[in-house]
């Protein structure tokens, strides 16, 4: 195997397979593994060259063989001309339809899990939600095998915000989402009393019915924080026994929404575990299924590639939309969009946000970019789409759980313990190195690409034969460990008072 690996004939880098001492392949110097080498000279000013797109350009003379990084590579605001509809590729067709064993709600959406979910609507109730999930273990969720568990939902918001302001509907949406997520089967949304994010104002605004399985209550009207709690255990007391009724039953690929997402990632990311995910969402998209991607920040760069793949002008300009607002909310924060590759990401061979987000759009696959959403927006559309976010993992997360999605794909390069609830997460590891590290957390090894052991498509295929599984019931690495009950993050937005 080479110990290099170049990703287009027009790239003037080759990336390190292995360490490469001076001599190999013609390093000049030590390259470490996963970092970019130059295979030509790369004047002063001129473009650095990966994916067949610019990440960057020379800071300074760089000779053949030399080790690019952020030593010697700038990063500069891109100003790409973007296209409409120019690459818009067909799903794949497909011989059968495939199934999964889901929940189908009354709403007709299909759920892969069954939980029951305690809301706060303010920071203020987030303890009283907590001593009600806790009471609930699986000892006394024994008698009730077809309830996943019961889950407090809570954040560090919801007073001292504006009314009308684009906070305050962020958390309004997030909310909302995660009471009507077909993973949720029953509800119990509680609150203080005094809050801005009044229970009443949201179950008006979106049209939620009390009944059964949707309840709400706050501290001030119960009469404290020990009445409220036995109060809510009592309610979902009577609220598990009609989840429990609800049975898995066969149904379409179709009713799958599946939220795209990485962290931690280093110089694999775009050459191994994204597309093969991004094979996977063909795979599912060909079924009539949806995938959602979403970090606004890690497609900067790489946007004119989406836009080229809208389904129409009106979708592609959406999205440059959200690059704007991006561009403009970074720089009042006096902030650059390349603040966005972490340390660990440079450390994996990642040098600006042009090559983290050209590696990042790989989860989408190739076929058409249907619709595009602010966070936590209910997703309409099937098919590949997108959804606004910050990169900040669990925050991203929490927003395509809210939008909709019923399952969770995390690609990782330097390694991640991340899991989610209501909607289960599997991990796809960039390589080898890291999945045998972190094997108790890593559901796939997708470095079997880099050493030839397995191609992007066959490793899609397994990822798309995994969301069936998960869909039915497996559990994923993440879910045995019982992650997911503090990654409840939604986005914090505007004016806090």
């Amino acid at each position: 195997m080479s110990a290099t690996v170049r990703l287009s004939p027009e790239d003037n880098v080759v990336t390190a397979v292995r360490p490469l001492e001076v001599g190999t392949e013609g390093a000049t110097m030590l390259i470490p593994r996963g970092h970019k080498m130059a295979t030509r000279d790369i004047a002063k000013g001129e473009a650095v060259i990966k994916y067949a797109q610019i990440i960057g350009y020379a800071h300074e003379d760089i000779a053949t063989g030399s080790h690019v990084h952020t030593h010697n590579l700038d990063f500069r605001n891109v100003d790409h001309e973007h296209q409409f509809a120019t690459n818009l590729r067909p799903a794949p067709e497909v011989a059968q339809q495939d199934m999964f064993q889901g929940y189908r709600r009354a709403t007709g959406r299909v759920g892969t899990r069954n939980y029951i979910a305690v809301l706060t609507s303010v920071n203020c109730s987030a303890t009283a939600a907590r001593l009600i999930a806790q009471n609930f273990t699986a000892e006394k969720l024994a008698d009730y095998p077809n309830v996943d568990g019961v889950v407090a939902f809570v954040h560090g918001t919801g007073c001292a915000m504006g009314g009308d302001g684009t906070g305050f509907e962020v958390l309004q949406r997030t909310l909302w989402g995660y009471a009507r997520n077909p993973n949720v089967g029953g509800v119990l949304m509680a609150g203080l009393g005094c809050e801005m994010m009044q229970i009443d104002w949201l179950i008006e605004a979106y049209g939620l019915t009390p009944g059964p399985l949707f309840q709400a209550m706050n501290i001030q009207d119960v009469g404290g924080l020990q009445k409220t709690v036995q109060l809510g255990i009592k309610k979902i007391e009577a609220m598990l026994p009609l989840v429990n009724d609800i049975q898995r039953q066969a149904c379409p690929a179709s009713e799958l929404m599946v939220a795209l997402q990485c962290g931690g990632s280093d110089a694999w990311s775009g050459v191994t575990a994204n597309p093969a995910l991004g094979h996977a969402c063909d795979l599912l998209v060909a079924q009539g299924g949806t995938g959602v991607l979403a970090e606004t920040p890690e497609i900067y760069g790489a946007e004119h590639l989406l836009t080229a793949r809208a389904a129409d002008e009106q979708v592609g300009r959406k999205l440059i939309g959200l690059i704007d607002w991006w561009q403009d909310y970074t720089a009042r924060n006096k902030g650059s969009m390349d603040n966005n590759p972490s340390p660990g990401n440079k450390k994996g061979g990642l040098t600006t946000i042009l090559e983290k987000s050209l590696g990042a759009a790989a989860k989408g696959g190739t076929t058409p970019l249907k619709g595009v959403y602010r966070y936590a927006e209910p997703i309409t559309e099937t098919g590949f789409v997108f959804m606004d976010s910050p990169g900040y993992d669990p925050a991203s997360v929490t927003g395509q759980i809210a939008s909709g999605c019923n399952l969770v794909s995390f690609t990782t390069g330097r390694g991640s313990a991340f899991g989610a609830k209501p909607s289960p997460s599997m991990k796809i590891a960039t390589n080898s190195e890291m999945y045998n590290r972190m094997v108790d957390d890593m559901d796939i090894n997708a470095g079997r690409i880099l050493t030839g052991e397995a191609s992007v498509e066959e490793v899609g295929r397994e990822i798309y034969g995994m969301w069936l599984r998960m869909a039915s019931g497996e559990q994923t690495k993440s879910e045995k460990q019982g992650l997911g009950d503090f990654e409840f993050v939604p986005w914090q937005i505007g004016a806090v008072m």
